[in-house]
């Protein structure tokens, strides 16, 4: 089965992040339009966190690209890493309450993948990457924390522009990486294809 072709104009986000619709408009841009995709977000057997962050980034922009020939497209993917184990977007609440013990006490890392096709179908990307680390975690803090139900959808299970950032007491990297979109990364690849000068 193939994508469905419509017509391709101006500025696309693949992403139905509203987060990443905020941080564009923290750096004064606004697509034309949101058009997010649909991929197997598997990692590969023996994939570090890194380059799956980077490939997901990859794949949504080609597939938003197949739908909408000719526009400027900007996808990205986030995912937590603990050593070499990618972290689940966490859907169910046992599966929170495991990568939040995974992390408790600990360093992490999250990894987001950006990548920005032009108008002419040349695709470049970037990926960031940031070291937090997490306090160690009371069963007190872990419950309230999965009650919020904050982490419903999110790599790793936690947001650290909500409640969890009161969890981080260290970060090295990119702020806005973490939350979704590294905006000095993606500045950088929006400039490359016209977007922003």
């Amino acid at each position: 089965m193939t994508d469905p072709v419509m017509s391709g104009d101006g500025f696309i986000l693949a992403s139905a992040s509203p987060r990443r619709l905020h941080l564009l408009a923290q750096i004064g841009l606004t697509p034309d339009a949101v058009h997010p995709t649909d991929i197997n977000e598997d990692p590969i057997p023996g994939e570090l966190p890194g380059p799956h962050a980077l490939r997901l980034a990859q794949e949504k922009a080609q597939a938003a690209l197949r739908q909408l020939p000719g526009s400027v497209i900007l996808a990205a993917d986030t995912v937590v890493g603990v050593g070499r184990r990618i972290l689940p977007k966490t859907m169910e609440r046992d599966e929170a309450k495991m990568c939040l013990s995974l992390m408790s006490g600990r360093s992490h890392r999250v990894f987001t993948g950006v990548c920005v096709i032009d108008a002419d179908g040349l695709a470049r990307s970037k990926v960031s990457e940031t070291r937090l680390k997490m306090k160690r975690l009371s069963d007190q803090e872990m419950t309230r924390y999965l009650d919020s139900e904050e982490w419903r959808g999110k790599a790793g299970g936690y947001g650290i522009q909500g409640r969890a950032g009161t969890l981080i007491h260290h970060i090295s990297g990119s702020y806005t990486g973490v939350v979704g979109l590294p905006v000095y990364e993606t500045g950088l690849l929006l400039a490359a294809a016209g977007i922003i000068s």
